[in-house]
């Protein structure tokens, strides 16, 4: 583990995989929302529940809510044994555990060996693949587990009413730069910044392309003017956010851009690695309302508001 926080401090661009099957097919999901492996234990089912909830089960005092990831990806849920295993998850501040048949291993590569799924294959949408990654001889789909909760209890995921709570707001007119690979996330971020007054919004599907965009502005007069802040995802094919945030806070003339880091994997130690890194403010995805507010603070700190 120690190897692993060392390469994530560094933002050196690397990711590690838990590769898992399911009904013979390799799954992955990034190893930094795993808290641990267990088998697969009893369940007590709760009526009225998403098809793909088998309940919850409470091991060591954690309520924990199981979802079928056969039953929700196939829609068959086949024979369960006594082989199957429980990931449990953490990320936007939840404990989930995710039924699963075996785990193969863990596998270290880079962002760059991860491709969006071609838009052929989920009709112009997000679907529910994130990156689909070389790991040795295998292609392993790496599945977005947050979009997978999202469409469970949508009431989890980010909700742009939290904006209506600020109050009356103004416009304006700062160029807002985001990189997130979600074109669900992507709209929703959208939608509820502009309901915030924040209209101007460059949007890039990873860090590679945010970073490309920043590069080619750097020595222009109004660099402040086209990029006056940054909010980033964490995890992103071909460049992820650490390795973007490391770049621009390591660039004489980027470096005081303020940085937010917005992104379901945000724990203490996530925290830890950002701040290493330079951001200015790590915000987990569902806190919308609070993206907002660290927004016109940092950008007032700047002298821009």
């Amino acid at each position: 583990m120690a190897d692993t926080e060392i390469l994530l401090e560094s933002g050196t661009n690397e990711i590690e995989i838990m590769q898992f099957t399911i009904f013979g097919e390799l799954y992955g999901i990034n190893v930094a929302k795993v808290r641990e492996i267990m088998m697969a234990d009893k369940v007590k089912p709760i009526p009225h529940s998403h098809g793909a909830v088998e309940g919850i089960f409470k091991p060591r005092e954690i309520l924990l809510t199981v979802i079928n990831l056969p039953k929700y990806l196939t829609g068959e849920s086949g024979e369960r044994n006594d082989r199957d295993l429980f990931i449990i998850t953490n990320f936007n501040k939840m404990n989930i555990a995710f039924r699963v048949h075996t785990v193969v291993g863990i596998s270290r590569i880079s962002w760059e060996d991860i491709q969006k799924p071609d838009k052929t294959l989920t009709n112009g949408e997000d679907g529910v693949a994130t990156g689909i990654a070389q790991c040795g001889g295998n292609l392993v789909t790496i599945l977005d587990f947050e979009r997978i909760v999202a469409e469970i209890a949508p009431e989890t995921s980010i909700q742009v009413e939290e904006i209506d709570k600020l109050g009356d707001r103004v416009a304006r007119n700062h160029n807002i730069i985001l990189a997130e690979d979600s074109i669900l996330l992507t709209k929703m971020i959208k939608d509820s910044l502009v309901r915030a007054g924040y209209a101007n919004i460059k949007n890039f599907n990873n860090g590679k392309e945010a970073w490309d965009y920043l590069a080619s502005i750097r020595n222009e007069p109004d660099f402040v003017d086209k990029a006056a802040l940054l909010i980033t995802d964490i995890e992103m094919p071909e460049m992820d956010g650490h390795r973007l945030t490391k770049l621009v806070k390591d660039d004489e003339k980027m470096k005081d851009m303020p940085v937010i880091i917005f992104s379901s994997l945000i724990n203490e130690e996530m925290r830890r690695k950002g701040r290493q890194l330079g951001a200015n403010e790590q915000l987990s995805k569902p806190e919308i309302g609070r993206l907002v507010e660290v927004m016109d603070a940092l950008l007032e700190e700047r002298g821009l508001i």
